[in-house]
């Protein structure tokens, strides 16, 4: 059997209806603005109570399944849902998904969680899947998807860390990946991976809808995991240099200055770096992926790959790039990996105009921002009945109409029933 090309075939992102401006969030809370100045943040999307992780991925992957042929279509034969925002301990999300995307029903369909590494674990199975040439042709369809409703849980002695600050890093949205033998988007270096995990307690969700866990520690894991990922990945692949290998890195991006910190300290130790050095390369080959992150938020899964999505849009194709890629979910797991992008991708994934997506969002007043929060406990995990009230914050409702978008209509009997807009 000869060598199979596998990667991205398509991709997109949706990031829901609404979002608030940071820096009026953190003038609300009083926080303090050189703090906040270091999050790189300026947006972050708000999930409404219409939308959901369901709904998030649905819209997400609509664009892409509407664009292929019915034969192309029949042939997605594993769908993977990549999430820490389940509505259920048994069904995954990945029926309804399955559903009203209206695909084949010879297709494996489940449900993941690892924190914010899930979506990598999704991609990679379906590189994997694809390769394996079990089933030649077959393609895979990955939906990353994740909402933060922010609500911090009480610490106890051993979880006493300043939460202020997630509030305004904490997201939402989907990226929907298609995995072919056509990596249109990006051809995988298949097989150089190099993963790094073990058990940290940094940060969790003990309850539903409210995060514990320790802010340093997960610095200090991140930074730790992005190191040696990189290194495993060097053993298994030869002649690799951070700076020199890579034209463009694209990380996990909870927040920008985790990010920049990564890079820093990467840069620090590898080379013993300047900071006018770091600074520019800082900019040459991170801040790209960090655009539309810095509007969004942290959702988790998908954001590695709205990174990437950012990284495509913003940087420069004109010849075949090499990206590397470090994935961190908390608990934890850790992974580099790469591939490569061309003029050609680039020039397909802008057409998906995801730029757009973010500038139709809603923005918030500080006072419908806060009458979500308190409706949040309407439509929570193992709600059994709900009549969803549109008019709750009608604005970005109404933008919505006309556009074919999905959103939650009701539960019953524990039953999620959508709608299109």
């Amino acid at each position: 059997m000869g060598k199979v090309n596998v990667g991205i075939e398509a991709i997109n992102y949706y990031g829901g209806s609404a979002y608030v401006n940071v820096k009026k969030l953190a003038e609300l809370r009083n926080l303090d603005n050189n703090r906040f100045e270091n999050l790189l943040m300026k947006e972050k999307s708000v999930p409404l109570n219409y939308e959901d992780p369901i709904s998030f991925g649905v819209n997400a992957a609509k664009p892409i399944i509407d664009s292929l042929s019915d034969e192309d279509k029949d042939r997605i034969e594993m769908l993977v849902t990549c999430t820490e925002s389940g509505i259920d301990f048994g069904k995954s999300i990945s029926t309804y998904i399955h559903h009203y995307l209206g695909l084949n029903r010879n297709c494996r369909l489940f449900e993941l969680k690892n924190a914010c590494f899930s979506g990598s674990a999704g991609y990679q199975n379906a590189l994997n899947f694809v390769a394996s040439q079990v089933a030649p042709g077959a393609k895979a369809l990955v939906i990353a998807t994740d909402m933060i409703k922010f609500a911090a849980a009480d610490g106890g002695e051993a979880l006493t860390a300043d939460w202020s600050f997630a509030e305004l890093s904490g997201g939402a949205g989907a990226v929907a990946i298609l995995v072919s033998e056509q990596p249109d988007i990006l051809v995988s270096d298949f097989g150089a991976n190099g993963s790094y995990g073990y058990e940290i307690m940094d940060t969790c969700r003990p309850i539903t809808n409210g995060e514990a866990g320790n802010a340093d520690l997960s610095l200090m894991s991140y930074l730790d995991c992005c190191e040696a990922a990189f290194k495993e990945y060097c053993k298994r692949v030869a002649d690799v240099d951070y700076v020199k290998t890579f034209d463009y890195l694209v990380f996990h991006t909870p927040f920008g200055g985790m990010v920049k910190g990564a890079h820093r300290t990467m840069m620090r130790k590898l080379y013993k770096a300047k900071p006018a050095v770091i600074a520019e390369d800082f900019d040459k080959r991170v801040f790209p992926g960090m655009q539309y992150c810095m509007r969004v938020g942290n959702s988790c899964g998908a954001t590695i790959f709205l990174n990437l999505i950012s990284t495509i849009c913003h940087g420069d194709f004109t010849e075949p790039k090499r990206l590397g890629f470090f994935s961190y979910g908390s608990g934890c797991c850790s992974e580099f990996y790469s591939g490569v992008v061309t003029k050609e991708g680039q020039e397909k994934l802008l057409k998906m105009d995801v730029n757009k997506t973010l500038d139709d969002r809603y923005e918030l007043s500080m006072d419908q921002y806060e009458l979500i929060l308190r409706n949040n406990g309407s439509v929570e995990f193992g709600t059994r009945n709900a009549d969803i009230d549109f008019n709750l914050v009608p604005e970005p409702f109404e933008k919505l109409k006309g556009k074919g978008i999905l959103v939650l209509n009701k539960i019953n009997e524990y039953h999620r029933e959508y709608i299109w807009v």
